[in-house]
């Protein structure tokens, strides 16, 4: 059987999700638990590559086992063999041919900028902090412009390996909250440092360095270097994955 794992993270220890020889991942940790469960060794297909120090909510992992385990109960299991940042907030089985990357999905991310004169130690790991005053109105009608298929290359890194630098936003917000702002986008995918670059950019436009239209113009240029620059990796979090072809 096929099973899905949507899992939690707190990415300020790992080298990203996915296993490389860099040091220890998301996915290290997670097959280490499964094959220790099930007696055998696993692998795993995950959705979401989330860099160095970028934590999830809700990425997805699936892998095939067989096993009388019933699938809603995997997630308890593994659980008490994880470590404490890393948690399966839900287990179930899919159908065989479900792949977590080559599906019809729907990923939304969040940014969270503390803006005030100090930082705060009890989420220095998942937010950044910004000393002087943004305009959050100013970059949430800088982000309107993003919605809807548009070429992202300004907004994607040097090494990016994928096809077409072409994207669907579906939608683009940034609100206030007290001290905090926080930009959330919704879209079908997203390119390599996307919306790190993304935010970096509304960053530089809610501190008054250009006005909000000017988005419209890094967008059309399709050009990396007139877009702001990348933002640091902790305020990041993928918060959910959907699949609307299974839902």
């Amino acid at each position: 059987m096929r099973v899905k794992l949507i899992v939690a993270y707190d990415g300020t220890e790992y080298c990203g999700y996915q296993s490389q020889v860099n040091g220890p991942t998301i996915q290290d940790a997670l097959e280490k638990a499964i094959s220790s469960l099930f007696g055998q060794e696993i692998r795993t297909l995950g959705a979401s590559r989330t860099d160095t120090g970028v934590h999830a909510e809700g990425n997805i992992t699936v892998f095939d086992v067989e096993s009388r385990i019933d699938p809603g109960k995997i997630c308890y299991a593994l659980n008490a063999r994880l470590p404490e940042d890393i948690r399966v907030v839900d287990s179930c089985r899919v159908p065989d041919d479900f792949h977590p990357r080559f599906q019809n999905t729907v990923k939304t991310y969040e940014y969270h900028i503390l803006n005030r004169r100090f930082p705060d130690p009890l989420r220095r790991h998942t937010e950044i902090h910004y000393y002087y005053d943004l305009d959050a109105a100013k970059m949430h009608e800088a982000a309107q412009y993003l919605v809807g298929e548009h070429d992202f290359a300004s907004f994607c890194a040097a090494g990016f390996s994928s096809k077409t630098t072409v994207r669907t936003i579906y939608r683009a917000s940034v609100r206030r909250e007290g001290d905090r702002i926080i930009f959330s986008i919704t879209g079908n995918g997203f390119l390599y440092n996307m919306v790190r670059i993304i935010a970096g950019t509304l960053l530089e436009i809610g501190a008054g360095k250009y006005e909000p239209s000017e988005m419209k113009t890094i967008l059309e240029a399709r050009d990396r270097s007139c877009a702001g620059p990348t933002a640091v990796a902790r305020g990041l979090t993928l918060m959910e994955i959907r699949y609307p072809d299974y839902e």
